[in-house]
């Protein structure tokens, strides 16, 4: 249903700084999500501090969106209407807030080079950054600038690295296709196209450009937006944009892919425990029981990624992960 009102009631606002030496072009997002406000306070301090010029961006330019999606800042949710960070392209046809906000942030994104897109999440754990594929020329997500990316990724700060996303999304979509009887006739089954696995950084990448998701921490960690304004300041020195010493690259690290999403089915499927991000889980341990009884494993050992008990039947309950050689 559309909500006229909601998209009457906010504008956007992005601040940009250039400077007098060609380079690359940066933004910075917060509050992608209305709940998830490190990335907001993090790009606030950052803002401050090139007011007041202790930093100066001597070439290319930065852009902040300290508050992307300001309806669901509002109320302190994950979405306003639906997840921005779902489906994210131009709409023709706007019904929901969300759809207006792409329609803004979409031609704001392609006049970039590289993406930081800040972020925190629901459950206990560490911080890790969300990065794209390998080179290839393939039909779902095809890149050129995986080198880039991970030299970038190694300077955020952080010693944990996932990549997997869409590849995993697709095969998600495609099992509920498949078995779309599974689900309740009221769940919320917006996810049957590979495109709604489509966020910021994939958008960026789909306009010749790079970026990274940034998970900070738990939402309420109060060490998150630390993590956040240290990953932009690095950002700034990694990408040439800032005068300073380079930032020290990680060297104890692991990287992660992405295999498979489990849906959460009905609103009376549980966790078998209070589980948090990189959780080790054995082979045929259980990680949750379906409303009917059923007992949710793995065959292998695996990670876990993003449980949420709060999923919306429908929805992504959790994924699962293992480890990779990526770099």
């Amino acid at each position: 249903m559309e909500n006229i009102t909601s998209s009457n009631s906010f504008h956007f606002n992005s601040v940009r700084y250039s400077g007098i030496k060609s380079g690359l072009n940066l933004i910075v997002l917060g509050a992608v999500h209305g709940n998830e406000i490190c990335g907001t306070q993090a790009i606030e301090k950052i803002i401050d501090e090139l007011d007041t010029k202790k930093k100066v961006i001597t070439s290319g330019s930065v852009t902040f969106v300290p508050i992307t999606n300001p309806l669901a800042f509002s109320k302190k949710q994950r979405m306003g209407d639906r997840n921005l960070n779902r489906n994210l392209n131009p709409n023709l046809n706007p019904k929901y807030f969300e759809d207006y906000v792409a329609n803004w942030l979409c031609p704001l994104l392609s006049e970039h080079n590289v993406l930081l897109d800040l972020h925190s999440f629901h459950s206990p754990g560490s911080p890790f950054a969300l990065i794209g594929p390998a080179n290839n020329s393939g039909p779902l997500e095809p890149f050129k600038f995986a080198k880039q990316e991970e030299e970038l990724a190694l300077k955020l700060g952080v010693k944990v690295f996932v990549d997997g996303w869409l590849d995993t999304y697709a095969r998600g979509v495609e099992y509920r296709c498949a078995n779309k009887n599974d689900y309740p006739q009221n769940s919320q089954l917006q996810n049957l196209d590979i495109h709604y696995g489509m966020g910021t950084t994939e958008f960026i990448r789909s306009k010749g450009g790079y970026g990274i998701t940034l998970e900070c921490g738990q939402h309420n960690d109060l060490s998150a937006p630390e993590v956040a304004y240290q990953a932009i300041s690095n950002s700034l020195l990694h990408l040439g944009l800032v005068d300073g010493p380079l930032p020290m690259g990680i060297s104890n690290y692991q990287c992660l892919r992405i295999i498979e999403v489990i849906d959460k089915l009905h609103e009376g499927d549980y966790f078998s425990q209070e589980w948090k991000s990189f959780d080790h889980v054995k082979a045929g341990q259980v990680i949750g029981t379906r409303h009917n009884g059923k007992k949710v494993f793995t065959n292998d050992d695996v990670k876990i990624m993003f449980p949420n008990t709060q999923a919306l039947p429908g929805n992504e309950w959790f994924y699962l992960a293992e480890l990779s050689n990526r770099f």
